[in-house]
């Protein structure tokens, strides 16, 4: 699922083609969703809030949407083939654009349109936004310490409740870095640790957001971006210890989680030690 840095970027470049411009394409294709109050309205501004996106109009609506797994915004030149085939798309959800530029929202995991003064229904239970002007990192860290009992600080770090924009890439990536175990109980770390943790998932998707390749180790080679998320399997850049992927839930199906036992203290609860190949190798054939 892209993450707050991924938003972000994809807000400044709608932002580039839209804001300002009257919308002469609103085309929405979502169950009963109808665009009329956006056609003809000039585009405001389109703003990230953790994963989510924005698009305020001057008519005082605006188009919410979030890319959940597989979603995108593609920006093609208005009256482009390429335009022109993403309009006849099936997996088209969206479309806004002026006389330069055409945005098209493919494969979109939500999508709703609101009053601007009712936008805090959509997303006012967010918290902090990593990358937002309302980023405050005293109050993340107060509610990581006040997390309930046997929430781990992975989970708490995945809830946008909590802090906004946080997918397993940059959980696992801080988590590392901290050498901190994925399934330790959040409230039971010290408020140092908690600080030094919060202050290094800022930092480093601040650096991250400047690059269109989601990268931690600040290398944009596919097989290098990352400390530990997407490494199972394979020996740790840091230690050598082969780094492990589990669930991080106890029970039931759940977001996997990526990290090393060498430098964050050991296996997940759920994992059994048993070997794991990399991600992508093909298992050998039994005889």
């Amino acid at each position: 699922m892209p993450e707050g840095d991924t938003v972000w970027r994809t807000a400044q470049r709608l932002h580039a083609a839209l804001a300002g411009r009257s919308a002469i394409l609103a085309d929405i294709r979502w169950g009963e969703v109808g665009e009329a109050p956006l056609r003809g309205a000039n585009v405001d501004e389109v703003v990230p809030r953790g994963k989510h996106l924005l698009h305020r109009f001057d008519s005082g609506w605006t188009l919410h949407t979030h890319l959940r797994m597989e979603g995108s915004w593609r920006i093609e030149a208005a009256g482009s083939d390429a335009a022109a085939r993403a309009l006849r798309r099936p997996d088209l959800r969206a479309a806004v654009g002026n006389d330069e530029w055409t945005t098209l929202g493919l494969r979109l995991g939500e999508l709703d349109l609101v009053r601007r003064g009712d936008e805090h229904l959509l997303v006012g239970h967010l918290g902090p936004d990593v990358l937002g002007a309302d980023w405050d990192p005293d109050l993340v860290a107060r509610r990581i310490l006040d997390s309930s009992a046997g929430t781990s600080i992975a989970a708490a770090l995945l809830d946008q409740r909590v802090l906004a924009g946080v997918g397993t890439f940059w959980a696992s990536e801080v988590l590392f870095a901290q050498r901190l175990h994925p399934w330790h109980e959040a409230a039971g770390l010290s408020p140092d640790q908690v600080e030094a943790l919060v202050t290094r998932v800022h930092e480093l998707m601040l650096r991250g957001r400047e690059h269109a390749i989601q990268s931690s180790t600040g290398i944009l080679r596919a097989d290098a971006r990352s400390w530990v998320h997407g490494r199972s399997g394979r020996a740790c850049r840091r230690c050598g210890e082969t780094v492990r992927v589990a669930p991080l839930g106890r029970q039931g199906p759940d977001r996997v989680f990526f990290s090393c036992p060498g430098c964050q203290g050991g296996l997940a609860p759920t994992d059994d030690g048993r070997p794991q190949a990399p991600l992508g190798a093909r298992r050998r054939a039994r005889p």
